[in-house]
């Protein structure tokens, strides 16, 4: 119990600044190019999404309440901006941990982001599935203040897809910008350069 639940806390409680390290450890090697919007086809992760440069992908499997799941990470650096898909797959036989797992990610990058369910800036918006079925969705808009390192925002939504065999696949959409975001938050991040990026994920 012990182990599994120090497991847990190493995994999560970290959210996003790791998934952020590792973004930028393979990504500040590479020159920043100016938007080149593409379409990126994950089969295996089961999306299509339009990318503004070519982005590097990672896979790995992490441990959580004893059992194996399987992440993949696609993302690449403009200018200031970090575009990411993070997708995590639960089997039939782990969809039930879907709910708990959700809440933590949501959790730990609030409360990095000193905020929390009632305080945090969010709207709710709409994605559309590759058979153009419109679903809904919750827009997370963050600020994260530090008198250390460079003032950081991010836009961010989640998303599920179940899949044929009974599993189900869990997407974190955002962007991360490092720098001042005029006028607001939210405002910076519905630019069309930006917004373009999460109108046209579509799960398969």
């Amino acid at each position: 119990m012990l182990t599994n639940k120090l497991t847990e806390q190493a995994l999560f409680k970290g959210g996003i600044k790791a998934v952020a390290l590792i973004v930028v450890t393979i990504l500040l090697m590479a020159c920043s190019p100016k938007l080149d919007w593409r379409t990126v086809q994950s089969p295996q992760e089961g999306y299509t999404a339009l990318f503004p440069g070519k982005p590097d992908k990672i896979e790995r499997k992490v441990s959580y309440q004893a059992q194996e799941l399987m992440q993949t990470l696609e993302a690449v650096k403009i200018d200031e901006d970090i575009y990411s898909i993070s997708a995590i797959y639960l089997s039939k036989q782990q969809t039930d941990l879907l709910a708990i797992l959700l809440e933590q990610l949501k959790g730990n990058l609030f409360r990095n982001a000193g905020v929390d369910q009632l305080t945090v800036v969010s709207s709710d918006g709409v994605y559309q599935t590759a058979n153009h079925q419109r679903m809904p969705t919750k827009d997370y808009f963050l600020e994260f203040k530090s008198t250390i390192t460079a003032q950081q925002s991010m836009r961010m939504r989640w998303i599920t897809n179940p899949t044929v065999n009974g599993g189900i696949w869990l997407y974190q959409v955002s962007i991360l910008h490092t720098g001042p975001v005029q006028p607001d938050v939210r405002a910076f991040f519905l630019a069309e350069d930006r917004a373009n990026f999460f109108d046209e994920f579509h799960p398969n």
